[in-house]
């Protein structure tokens, strides 16, 4: 049955720097697949070579814990480099596109009709093609093993973190392919399929048809549109309970590949943040490397930080750095790294703030004022205090604090009964924003995930 969920938790960060609605095209000549986006893998196969040719959708390593899911190429070219950290770790695996000398060359799967088609059927052609690592698991937020049954599948249909892009104009005309995957997510589990949208939006155009889901709605500020908030107040996740998540992008990529038996990598993601001359969309794919896109688009001030995906959870890659796997923006914000005299102490009305002693004036300004956020953390690490700050922007039935606590302490039993397994990183995004303290919270959370999944 449906449900509408109330949030009365969370906080909307509105920032500057929204990407207008204009979608351009960039040329990117090189893609890189890194396998640190994927959570739970740590021990790359990797199955081809430094100057070697691929085709787009080829399989490029797959992870000696899980073989049969494969990560594959965004596009058809030559592996020009695999980037190893210390002690060898595989941190890239770099294509260069032929697409100036030629189309893009595909490698072609077999796909047969969905209504003839098994679970496991649907599985060993998801695990083959690339389009596989879009499911993700609960508990522990990880990539999905095939080998379980979800009591449930969970679409978010909106982001609400900051400077999100528009879920209308990113997936303008692929209705057909949405739903196609839901006709294949279905399958999958004995469940049900719940699509959770947005209450306080217009329905997107890309769920309008969608039949054979459980179409809830969702009403609240961010982080109403974090899947792990939706699980919670639609169905909790118990000891033992598997439950599968994928993004709206995941869905279309799923129904293509069925569709047209072909990985496509192909997505429109949003450019945005104050310090960009021009915050539009751009069609890219997977893994592009951000440096034409960012070319001359920087604002006068070059000291700023590149963050692919949003402000709250991305990941800081440079101006030269490579779209991640997950994400569907990157973030241009300021650095942050100039001495701010008293620092937060600074009366001022443009400071967004949480917290009024610190924002000051700040909530006397409207709810649709945009600010200038910056990467300074502004203080230093302090002593970790109960204020009582974390509960209201969890909207979650947990204790926070305590959750973190136990975490530091490493106690297994407080962990789980504190709800560890219900929640990911970006559930505590927020928190780390709001924290007085100064701490990683968001890696206080993964700390805490990984005790538990190999304990």
């Amino acid at each position: 049955m449906s449900k509408i969920v109330k949030l009365k938790k969370g906080f909307d960060i509105n920032l500057k720097g929204k990407a207008t609605k204009n979608l351009a095209e960039v040329q990117v000549d090189f893609y890189a697949v890194k396998p640190t986006d994927f959570l739970g893998f740590s021990k790359p196969k990797i199955l081809v070579k430094e100057g070697e040719d691929v085709k787009a959708g080829q399989p490029l390593y797959y992870d000696k814990s899980l073989e049969e899911v494969k990560f594959v190429s965004p596009v058809s070219g030559k592996v020009v480099e695999i980037k190893r950290g210390a002690k060898r770790k595989v941190l890239e695996i770099i294509v260069e596109s032929n697409h100036k000398d030629e189309a893009i060359e595909n490698k072609q799967y077999s796909v047969s009709d969905i209504a003839n088609l098994s679970a496991e059927d649907v599985k060993s052609h998801l695990t083959v093609s690339g389009v596989w690592p879009n499911i993700i698991q609960r508990p522990y937020a990880v990539v999905a093993n095939p080998s379980d049954t979800p009591k449930s599948i969970h679409i978010s249909g909106f982001d609400s973190s900051p400077l999100a892009p528009d879920y209308d104009f990113v997936f303008k005309g692929q209705e057909n392919y949405f739903n196609t995957g839901i006709n294949v997510l279905k399958r999958l589990t004995k469940g049900f399929v719940h699509l959770n949208t947005s209450g306080d939006r217009e329905l997107s155009k890309l769920y309008t048809n969608t039949k054979g889901v459980e179409l809830n709605k969702i009403y609240g500020q961010h982080p109403a549109g974090n899947v792990g908030v939706q699980i919670h107040n639609i169905d909790p996740i118990n000891k033992g309970d598997v439950v599968w998540t994928i993004t709206p992008f995941g869905v279309i990529q799923i129904g293509k590949f069925f569709t047209e038996g072909k990985y496509d990598a192909s997505k429109v993601i949003a450019l945005a943040g104050s310090e960009l001359k021009t915050a539009q969309y751009y069609t890219v794919k997977s893994g592009a490397k951000l440096t034409n896109l960012l070319k001359d688009n920087i604002s006068s001030d070059d000291n700023v930080r590149v963050i692919s995906g949003n402000p709250l959870t991305g990941e800081k890659v440079g101006k030269n750095g490579f779209l991640g796997y997950y994400h569907n923006q990157v973030t241009v914000i300021p650095e942050g790294d100039d001495y701010i005299t008293f620092g937060s102490f600074v009366p001022s009305k443009d400071r967004l703030s949480f917290q009024r002693p610190f924002g000051l004036f700040s909530f006397l300004n409207s709810k649709s004022k945009e600010y200038t956020v910056s990467a300074n953390i502004q203080g230093e690490h302090r002593a970790f205090v109960q204020s009582g700050v974390f509960e209201k922007v969890v909207p979650m039935d947990i204790l926070p604090v305590h959750l973190l606590k136990s975490i530091l302490v490493q106690d297994y039993d407080a962990m789980e009964a504190l709800g560890i397994y219900e929640v990911a990183e970006e559930d505590f995004a927020l928190c780390e924003f709001v924290d007085a303290s100064k701490h990683d919270v968001q890696a206080i959370i993964r700390e805490g995930i990984d005790l538990m999944k190999n304990s």
